[in-house]
């Protein structure tokens, strides 16, 4: 099956390096045009190719690691899902300036992250997701440990532990082939409104959890 990662930040450069390390092909693209992620490709190497955002979108498995705020625009306008599957591999939060009163605000326990969590009014994020792409598989996963460990799935002896959860059985599948493949300990949290709240930033009970199994 093709891979396609839309969004080349901390989050998508670091899940095409973790892929690219096992030769697992892989379409990238960002809102800059593929001409800005050459050198990224050079670094990974033959398996990581640059492309529109239209032509990662396009994959059969589709990553998305853009920030919350841009999921709306990011996914209109995208082609047909169709059962296809899509990855969510974002969280539900805001960045603000670290020396505002927003992020000093006593009810903002992350405020000196420079983040704030997004409002949901009790929606699940991947429901969001779900919603702004209609007619895709949504599995949650990538999401919910440092961006900077995920080059290196094997540390120690033994293997990073990754989070997924979905509610296509089918597509869980699939994304769990490629956990496994890129190195990582598959675990799966079950349906989407159950293990996508657990592993999700800022307050999932197992977000930032960097377990290894040995």
């Amino acid at each position: 099956m093709s891979i396609g990662i839309i969004g080349s930040g901390d989050l998508g450069s670091s899940v095409a390096r973790a892929l690219g390390s096992k030769g697992i092909a892989a379409t990238i693209s960002n809102s800059r045009g593929p001409a800005s992620l050459a050198a990224l490709v050079e670094e990974v190497g033959p398996s990581l190719v640059a492309g529109t955002v239209q032509e990662a979108a396009s994959a059969d498995i589709v990553l998305l690691a853009v920030r919350w705020v841009d999921t709306g625009a990011v996914l209109g306008g995208l082609p047909s899902w169709d059962g296809r599957i899509l990855i969510d591999g974002t969280n539900p939060v805001e960045f603000i300036d670290p020396d505002s009163a927003e992020a000093k605000d006593p009810n903002n326990p992350v405020g000196q992250y420079g983040i704030k969590a997004a409002t949901l009014d009790g929606t699940s994020p991947s429901a969001v997701i779900s919603k702004l792409a209609p007619g895709a598989q949504v599995v949650k996963a990538f999401n919910h440990l440092d961006v900077r460990v995920l080059p290196q799935p094997e540390v120690a002896g033994g293997r990073r532990v990754l989070f997924y959860s979905g509610d296509d059985a089918g597509a869980k599948a699939e994304v769990r082939k490629i956990i496994e493949v890129a190195g990582f300990l598959p675990v799966d949290l079950g349906a989407l409104d159950v293990g996508g709240p657990l592993a999700s930033m800022p307050f999932g009970a197992l977000s930032a959890i960097n377990f290894v199994s040995i």
